[in-house]
């Protein structure tokens, strides 16, 4: 069987033309011309108009002559065609560019998301952006932890919990770990984020106030990973073993959705204490 290879130049012109000629230019306001169009869609000259290039680039981009627009033109390019986030993702990555993110991500859930977090109980569930920033939860990561919501939102974090909370910290029985875990997840978000100044300004506040979480990451250590286990020590339910699985959602990749579950048996009846069931 022959392996094709993806030409990453002329299936960027390809798309850009297919989603030029979708375009329909009454919707989007532009002026009626005289004549009749020859093509469907927009002209190459009103994609550069609203895009802010020149006709030449936008020429020579269709055409496949090895140009390798920057993330600027990329991004006016995908707001000139209204490529929708899915089909933005792809205009980048056959450029070979990384997508920017917003500046302000989420600080409330989507309410298709909140009620997913609420669906998985008894199942202890939260939902986080790349901050870490607790976004939603149930009852039952209530109560492996604590009450979220009587915590000002910006105390909302996981690694601040982790730092500063006391009945946080007591929790788990591997504390250095979830530390390290937490500093090298994060240092990943802030490299992937540089222009989130709330991101910057959380790790600027725990580097001068908390000497733990300098230490950690003074050391450069990062990490994605998403999977893994905690011993926790809960004054009700006693030590439990839980396993850890972090999903992304595809239409917001930029939060998590943390689940725990128990590791053995003697774990799982000490859930069910805590849920009530």
């Amino acid at each position: 069987m022959t392996t094709v290879a993806v030409d990453a130049t002329q299936e960027l012109a390809v798309f850009l033309r297919a989603r030029r000629e979708r375009l329909d230019p009454g919707a989007l306001g532009l002026p009626a011309r005289r004549g009749t169009r020859r093509t469907p869609g927009l002209r190459r000259e009103e994609v550069a108009e609203l895009a802010g290039v020149s006709v030449d680039y936008v020429v020579r981009l269709e055409q496949g002559r090895g140009l390798r627009p920057s993330a600027d033109v990329l991004e006016a390019l995908a707001r000139a065609l209204r490529l929708p986030p899915v089909e933005r993702a792809y205009l980048f990555g056959l450029a070979q560019r990384r997508p920017r993110t917003p500046d302000a991500p989420a600080t409330t859930a989507a309410p298709p998301l909140a009620q997913l977090v609420r669906d998985l109980s008894p199942r202890p569930a939260m939902l986080l952006n790349h901050r870490y920033d607790i976004l939603a939860w149930n009852d039952e990561m209530a109560a492996l932890f604590l009450d979220f919501g009587a915590l000002p939102p910006a105390r909302r974090n996981v690694v601040w919990l982790c730092l500063a909370h006391p009945e946080v910290r007591a929790r788990y029985a591997d504390r250095e770990r979830v530390l390290r875990d937490g500093v090298a997840h994060l240092r990943a978000a802030w490299a992937a984020h540089p222009e989130d100044r709330v991101l910057t300004g959380l790790i600027a506040e725990l580097r001068a106030g908390e000497a733990e979480f300098a230490r950690v990451w003074a050391e450069r250590d990062i990490a994605v990973g998403g999977r893994g286990h905690k011993v926790m020590h809960h004054p009700e339910a006693g030590t439990l073993t839980l396993a850890a699985e972090v999903l992304a959602p595809l239409h917001d990749p930029d939060q998590r959705l943390l689940l725990f579950s128990a590791a053995d048996e003697e774990s799982r009846a000490a859930l069910d204490r805590l849920s009530g069931t």
